[in-house]
């Protein structure tokens, strides 16, 4: 079992990264050195990162307290690292609804940490990775990272967690789309939550076909989180993916390596449109000397130029 001790450590190692006292490295030799890191002397299996992440009002806080109970009653200890959208007045998080996981607050074997968003993009506080390895290294079995709802599904999820659960609710109209423009590549289980109002069986039936079209296979589940119908089956389908050699860590670093390449490509481009060439084909094009098409070839021939003398 995890001691509160433990619990007080992590809260602080992670508050020290999120405002930028240290970084992780730094804030991990403190949390070892107070004893409460678990690395070290005994091998032991790492935590499982589940990503719980969808529009907002799909009642994913609901659906997290729910999954705690779950790995709580199968003896395992679990992390909830909540993110939170920020106040514009005090940057700090919003908890709104988080305040129901805190009746856990008791139980050693769980630890709850909101984050607050601080205006990043990608539905992720920028310090949501490190606080996951912290409570990694704190022990604990499976570690859950809620994103903050921002008005359609965010892929940074993609990055930290190795399952990601996408939820949803019926009749979402817009939301559906928004979840089809890429989430298909990386959702591991798609959740319709709220399944007692109508057109959900819908929703599921579109999931399905969007799934379909697809070459993975990504289960559709409904689910009514505030009385724990469907639950158990969610459970068993996160269960099912933690066994499986399905692991996320491909994707997760495909989609890392796409990211780096796709912001050294912009820095690279911005660079390009400084040079004096590319000041020249922009003065052609204010003069009227060069059409607006004519001028991105241009500026696109001195771009493969840039790359090739690097």
């Amino acid at each position: 079992m995890i001691a509160h001790r433990v619990h007080r450590d992590l809260a602080r190692a992670i508050s020290a990264v999120e405002n930028g006292v240290t970084d992780y490295r730094g804030a991990l030799a403190r949390f070892t050195a107070l004893g409460s890191a678990s690395n070290g002397t005994t091998a032991r299996k790492r935590a499982d990162v589940i990503g719980i992440t969808g529009p907002p009002g799909a009642g994913k806080s609901t659906l997290v307290d729910r999954l705690i109970e779950g790995v709580r009653a199968a003896g395992e200890t679990v992390a909830v690292i909540a993110v939170d959208p920020s106040s514009p007045f005090t940057h700090g998080a919003v908890l709104g609804d988080r305040v129901r996981m805190q009746r856990h607050a008791g139980d050693p074997g769980v630890f709850i940490r909101s984050m607050a968003s601080r205006s990043a993009g990608g539905g992720l506080a920028p310090a949501t990775r490190d606080a996951v390895r912290l409570a990694d290294e704190a022990g604990f079995d499976v570690v859950i990272v809620e994103t903050v709802g921002v008005g359609q599904v965010e892929l940074e999820i993609v990055a930290v967690a190795d399952v990601i659960v996408v939820v949803t609710v019926p009749a979402l109209g817009d939301g559906v789309q928004a979840i089809k423009a890429g989430l298909t590549e990386i959702a591991d289980i798609f959740v319709v939550n709220m399944a007692d109002r109508p057109g959900a069986n819908a929703s599921a039936t579109d999931l399905k076909h969007m799934v379909r079209e697809g070459k993975r296979d990504i289960p559709v589940l409904q689910t009514i989180a505030q009385d724990g119908t469907g639950v158990p089956e969610l459970l068993a389908a996160l269960n099912k993916k933690r066994d499986g050699d399905d692991s996320n860590a491909v994707r997760a670093v495909r989609f890392e390596i796409v990211r780096r390449a796709r912001d050294e490509a912009v820095r690279g481009a911005l660079a390009a449109l400084d040079t004096p060439d590319a000041a020249a084909v922009l003065d052609r094009l204010r003069d009227h000397e060069l059409t607006r098409n004519d001028a991105i070839d241009a500026l696109q021939h001195i771009f493969g130029g840039t790359a090739h003398a690097h």
